[in-house]
């Protein structure tokens, strides 16, 4: 078998997926590659290669993708299609981009590696996944022995993230515990030092990248505001979020973001909702729209949408942060 480095972008279902990815190729004897974190360079090479109508996601897939030319054997971009089965509540699956991307990268640019763009699907029955990482190894000539023994593993570590979450801490956090080997420490029911707790939803592609939220979660951290996010919140409290609702969106990640702000709204000690928004997102000007009706609708809660593209700058993103917090604080006092 020939050791083959694997390139992943730091960007989309990174922050969600990447531990389980990461495990997976490593135990099977290969080389991550990952792209460096977002930055200016990275955002302008995908707004070049990039369609003109792509959303800033989209663009940013294609210069973390740009920058791994020439470093890696093969990009990861699976074709992902739809990681649950949605029950009662209808079809889901993730944003029509995200099916098309790897066909979007290869006519966009010709000195790409070849792409491992595998189909996942796992609607589809409870060994799609099997399937889809005995592909993967299949593919970079690995044993069907190496397989199972590297797909076992990858799936404990992904748990381990997962519950790193469920401790309420952030991806970029959790990653770096994940990496560090760190125990999952007890959660902290005190509440720290903060002076706020505001729940912020989103996609995790734009909420979680430093670069994109136009440090979103920097300012609220240095306004001493403890920051909830969907991802904190498991799948069967989700679905509770949903039968509230007379009917479930299409999208996976904009599900997730409704459902999570729902469950917020009934927690008194949430003070405020933020939606971090993509501009030129369809799926999410819809959720934007329905999170601020359900904000009125239970309780009145404060909403505040901000919306990120390339232009974004963060003085902008500070100045509503800082008025929201403040209006936040001025609310309390007045109860």
């Amino acid at each position: 078998m020939q050791v083959s480095k694997i390139g992943i972008p730091r960007t989309l279902a990174y922050f969600i997926y990447f531990p389980l990815w990461k495990t997976f190729f490593e135990e099977l004897g290969h080389e991550v590659v990952l792209s460096a974190a977002t930055s200016k360079a990275i955002l302008d090479r995908g707004v070049k290669e990039a369609v003109n109508d792509a959303c800033i996601p989209i663009k940013l897939y294609h210069g973390h993708a740009a920058a791994l030319a020439g470093k890696a054997d093969y990009i990861f971009c699976p074709r992902l299609v739809s990681v649950r089965s949605h029950g009662d509540f209808g079809t889901e699956t993730f944003c029509p981009k995200f099916l098309g991307l790897p066909d979007m990268l290869r006519l966009a640019m010709d000195d790409l590696p070849e792409i491992i763009d595998v189909r996942v699907d796992l609607k589809k029955g409870k060994d799609e996944l099997w399937q889809v990482f005995l592909e993967i190894g299949s593919k970079l000539g690995n044993s069907g022995e190496e397989i199972k023994r590297a797909f076992t593993k990858a799936k404990k570590v992904q748990r381990e993230y997962q519950r790193l979450l469920y401790q309420e801490k952030l991806p970029p956090e959790a990653l770096e515990l994940i990496e560090q080997k760190i125990p999952v420490p007890k959660k902290d029911k005190s509440g720290g030092s903060y002076d706020l707790q505001v729940a912020v939803v989103g996609y995790p592609y734009v909420l979680y990248d430093a670069y994109i939220n136009a440090g979103l979660l920097a300012i609220l951290e240095k306004e001493k505001v403890k920051v909830y996010t969907q991802d904190m919140i498991s799948d069967r409290e989700m679905n509770r979020q949903a039968k509230t609702l007379p009917k479930s969106m299409f999208w996976y990640f904009s599900n997730r973001a409704v459902y999570g702000a729902l469950h917020f709204m009934q927690r008194p000690e949430i003070e405020g909702v933020i939606h971090l928004t993509a501009f030129a997102c369809g799926p999410d000007s819809m959720v934007d729209r329905l999170l601020e009706i359900e904000s009125r609708r239970r309780g009145n809660r404060p909403y505040l949408s901000i919306a990120v593209d390339e232009h974004t700058g963060e003085a902008g993103v500070r100045t509503r942060l800082e008025a929201f917090v403040d209006m936040l604080r001025y609310r309390r006092n007045r109860k």
